[in-house]
């Protein structure tokens, strides 16, 4: 039998019982997330819009794609738009899917939706209160160094980079 543990605004934690295949039990307290994405702008130059966002929880400043979780109601791109909007200013005219994955499938049920964006327009960035965000549209080669030299240490800019990177080079 499944029992909710904590509820929050944005999450909640479930102690859940899963059958094995024989029969037996086993438990697992999990984070149940309603999912979010991840943005990666690229400007009319190539330069792509990567921003330095304070994360509390880890207590340092992190390079990072814009990103932002999903409302109850909200589509994947609905929210991409959002946050796009609200973390880094810009508004894209051009949506790409780019992939879809667990952040951490061992604890957590999050699904992330990560998009290109492109034909790229800016406009007022849009921050919450807990947000301390500086945008900072970086060329190609130096996305390459930044990610390459372990200075992106957030696993969504990581894995978003690294596929689109990867395509490209095909």
């Amino acid at each position: 039998m499944n029992q909710r543990l904590l509820t929050t605004p944005r999450f909640s934690v479930e102690h859940r019982v899963y059958a094995r295949p024989d029969g037996r039990t086993f438990a697992r307290d999990v984070v149940v997330h309603p999912g979010a994405v991840v943005i990666l702008p690229v400007l009319g130059d190539g330069r792509i819009v990567m921003i330095r966002n304070f994360r509390h929880t880890v207590e340092q400043e992190l390079w990072e794609l814009p990103a932002g979780t999903r409302e109850p109601s909200e589509v994947p791109l609905e929210t991409a738009r959002r946050e796009l909007e609200e973390e880094a200013g810009y508004r894209a005219q051009r949506w790409e899917p780019l992939a879809e994955f667990y952040t951490s499938p061992g604890v957590m049920t999050e699904r992330m939706y990560a998009f290109v964006a492109t034909e790229l327009t800016s406009i007022r960035q849009r921050l919450e209160v807990d947000e301390s965000i500086v945008v900072c549209p970086v060329t190609e080669a130096e996305t390459r160094r930044l990610l390459l030299s372990g200075e992106i240490i957030d696993g969504k800019s990581i894995a978003s980079l690294g596929l689109y990177f990867l395509r490209k080079a095909r």
